[in-house]
């Protein structure tokens, strides 16, 4: 039996397209579209008082984090000024891969936007990325909805616009760059779809699926999935045959296959690179209860936490509601259409569907982040509603349904303070805006005020909910904004610069950070990293040395400790200046980044102590670990110990949290954030008392967290490294040459962990985390150059891919030859 026929052939509202109109709605419609989500969205900026319109942060969370730094290093890399290639960088956590992480950071095309200012403005460029991909975003559902069904070119860019500026985009990705191609990447795939039904550009369908997929794999394979949705739907819907359908699943299929492969290279190390990250302690996915679910759902709405953020605006709402009554459409389509919208929001509360979504994985923050999959299909079927000149009756019950679910779940927890006026305001404005568009079939002059108002609607509401979706979210401790540029970052990534002589040594950008990615975002070298892809063997390496850390050994802080220096090359430090907003750096003596160690070394000192380890890395007992005395109470602990006068102190109690008090001293101490801290000289008395106020219930800083160093040992200890160590060190993009001096014997070790991809002159042994070459005789000279696991298969692939999707392209233009 043949599918019913999808609607209607009367003309649209505003008179049918003629070709002018048509040419022009290429161009009109999605300029429309990108104008009105770029304009809401800055103009919530403006209201706010946002930065760059006002003195309000505008970085929250990952974006001052991550995304403003990696973009720097992007600019770094495009202008020359990199340690470092796209394949590693020297910049942070020791020695990093970097392919993963500019796949997953800097994948959205219009990243590259930020190489194109001062990096002194890289931040600014990060910021104008969101409106540009919503706007985008919505241009390109604009021209999907005219693919689905003909209608005037505003309208289309109206209904585009509230996809653009729905509530996922809006609350949830509007800081994420990366993510924000997602939005893109739904209306992409959807253009495909329409390619395959038609059995035309097989090539460009594979281009469009490449394209989604190299902005960001995450949210692309949540587009992908949705489009095979949609492909469903349209399947049953359309009028083919079973022959036409085959094809149509075929041409899908085999261009979606090759799409994914042309990404390889970047998708397989990025998995691989996933896989032996350090783990992080992710709960179960624990659905929201079904009336916060449904609260989610309504305009201008903005949940706390990880709750599900599916609204669009009221106009695309009321006609969406309107869809299933409106007889001009097909029965079919509109059953078709209502159930798979009821079932790809019932899978989002269904573990094992989420994990579908998610990459069968559980995601370690808000677990709807493929709620922008429907906000798409709720826009879709509004356009196909519009198009088809849904009664005034129709829109009016839809609106009252509105209303009427707020008031149901008006008391849920977390409902929106902007909920109800734009409920009311906006969906009123836009019932009234709808019907003088029906009105205007035979009264031309009402079109245009129907336009004027939908368009402005549209505008308002949106930018009200991006203005709550701001306010509200900033009173989260994890959103509060950081400054990303002013005076005190200039000045110190200029005194950075000053005591820079990588690869000579490492410079280390000190505390207290601007980012959690400093090293990057300052051109440092330093141990300050935070990657979703971090390596296991990283954490493995600094953990047991002292080194703060977070997010579950994803986050790697610094630690200002002479014996980390000496052991990881860092011959600079830059720490603040006595005047505000100012910073000073300064040199000392530090080895090479490879050294030799001629015989097994063993400390002598407790073997659970962070000092022995340190030792064991270094080669050289340098430490005094004294037994210390505990007293005081639970949350007054008191700490004495004796040392030699004149050694410098440490104190390492990864376990509390409060604040640490020796002497005139104070220091804060964050459990595992703290890391090695020294506490200063040990008096003449030999005397250590140490008082830790602390609100960590039932822990104390353990049996070893003092260590008192003797810096002449460790002095003698960098001059014999030095002497012993390479004569020179040549760091290119990924690989690292160095010259040792004649008759050099036993270990060679270089100061970087050892990450996953490291291929060296020699067989590579790990030493306590780090890498190490054991030195035949006669060796003058090593080497080692990195190549991210799965480079070289996925090259493989994408050249394939490439030579499929030339080969189809040749023979089409041929046969039409």
């Amino acid at each position: 039996m043949a599918p019913e026929p999808t609607a209607v052939d009367s003309p649209p509202p505003g008179g049918p397209d003629r070709p002018p109109r048509r040419r022009a709605a290429r161009l009109y419609g999605p300029l429309l579209a990108f104008l009105i989500t770029s304009a809401a969205f800055c103009a919530a900026w403006v209201a706010r008082g946002t930065f760059p319109f006002g003195n309000t942060g505008r970085a929250i969370n990952d974006q001052a984090n991550q995304y403003v730094p990696f973009h720097r290093a992007l600019w770094d890399l495009v202008h020359g000024q990199a340690a470092g290639d796209v394949l590693f960088t020297w910049r942070g956590g020791f020695g990093q891969q970097f392919l993963s992480d500019y796949y997953t950071y800097l994948g959205n095309p219009f990243s590259w936007l930020t190489v194109l200012v001062p990096r002194a403005h890289v931040d600014l460029a990060v910021f104008a990325i969101t409106p540009i991909t919503m706007g985008t975003a919505a241009a390109l559902m604009a021209v999907y909805l005219g693919k689905l069904h003909p209608g005037p070119w505003w309208q289309r860019g109206v209904l585009g616009a509230t996809y653009g500026l729905c509530g996922w985009a809006l609350s949830d990705a509007s800081y994420i760059p990366m993510w924000l191609w997602g939005l893109v990447a739904l209306p992409l795939l959807g253009i495909a779809v329409e390619w395959c039904l038609e059995e035309r550009r097989w090539p460009g369908v594979a281009l469009l699926v490449a394209l989604a997929w190299f902005g960001n794999f995450y949210t692309a394979m949540m587009a992908t999935m949705a489009a095979c949705v949609l492909l469903a739907i349209r399947l049953i819907t359309r009028d083919m045959t079973g022959a036409q359908r085959l094809r149509a699943l075929w041409r899908a299929g085999t261009a979606a296959a090759t799409g994914i492969l042309l990404t390889l290279p970047l998708l397989l190390p990025s998995f691989l690179s996933s896989g032996s990250a350090q783990p992080t302690k992710v709960g179960d996915f624990d659905p929201v209860r079904i009336e916060i679910f449904l609260s989610g759902m309504l305009p201008a709405t903005h949940l706390w936490g990880g709750r599900p953020r599916l609204y669009v605006a009221s106009l695309g709402l009321i006609l969406a509601g309107s869809f299933v009554l409106n007889t001009r459409i097909a029965k079919r389509t509109r059953l078709v259409w209502a159930a798979a919208i009821l079932l790809v929001a019932s899978s989002f509360q269904f573990p094992p569907t989420q994990y579908v979504w998610h990459g069968l994985a559980v995601p370690n923050g808000n677990p709807y982040r493929e709620a922008f999959v429907f906000s798409g299909m709720v826009v879709i079927v509004a356009w196909l509603a519009l198009a088809n000149r849904p009664r005034p009756l129709h829109l009016a019950l839809s609106a009252a349904l509105l209303v009427v679910a707020t008031f149901v779940l008006r008391h849920t927890n977390d409902f929106g303070g902007w909920t109800w006026p734009a409920v009311l305001g906006g969906g009123a404005l836009s019932l009234l805006a709808l019907v003088l568009l029906r009105l205007g079939e035979k009264r031309r002059y009402l079109v245009p005020v129907a336009a004027v108002l939908m368009v402005g609607v549209v505008f308002a509401e949106s930018t009200a909910a991006a203005v709550n979706a701001d306010s509200r979210r900033a009173r989260e401790r994890w959103a509060k904004p950081s400054a990303t540029s002013n005076q005190s970052i200039t000045n110190h990534f200029d005194a950075v610069r000053r005591v820079d002589g990588w690869p000579a040594y490492r410079t280390d950008s000190g505390a207290p950070q601007t980012s959690y990615n400093d090293a990057l975002a300052l051109q440092a070298e330093g141990p300050q990293y935070y990657s979703s892809y971090l390596p296991e063997v990283t954490y493995r390496a600094l953990e047991p040395l002292g080194y703060g850390y977070k997010n579950d050994g994803r986050t790697f802080f610094g630690a200002d400790n002479p014996v980390l220096d000496a052991i990881f090359s860092i011959g600079a430090r830059v720490r603040p200046d006595t005047a505000p907003n100012s910073w000073t750096g300064s040199t000392f003596p530090a080895p090479p980044l490879v050294t030799v160690r001629t015989a097994p070394y063993t400390s002598p000192h407790p073997a659970d102590s962070v000092y022995a380890r340190q030792e064991n890395v270094l080669g050289a007992t340098v430490y005094e670990v004294p037994e210390v005395t505990r007293g005081g109470t639970a949350t007054e602990q008191t700490y004495a110990a004796r040392c030699t006068p004149g050694s410098e102190a440490f104190w390492y109690s990864p376990a509390l949290y409060g604040t640490l008090t020796t002497g005139a001293t104070e220091k804060p101490l964050e459990d595992r954030m703290t890391g090695v801290t020294p506490l200063g000289p040990v008096p003449a008395s030999g005397e250590l008392d140490v008082k830790v106020t602390t609100r960590t219930k039932d822990a104390t800083a353990g049996t070893h967290p003092v260590g008192c160093l003797n810096r002449a040992a460790l002095d003698r200890t960098v001059s014999h490294l030095t002497a012993t160590g390479a004569t020179s060190v040549d760091t290119g993009g990924h690989t690292i040459e160095a010259t040792l001096p004649p008759g050099a014997r036993g270990t060679a070790v270089l100061a970087m962990t050892n990450v996953p991809g490291w291929q060296c002159s020699a067989p590579i042994r790990d030493f306590h985390g780090l890498v190490s070459l054991d030195l035949p005789a006669d060796t003058t000279k090593l080497s080692c150059t990195f190549t991210p696991k799965g480079l070289t298969p996925g090259l493989t692939g994408a050249a394939l891919a490439l030579l499929t999707l030339v080969s189809v392209t040749v023979a089409a233009r041929r046969r039409r030859a």
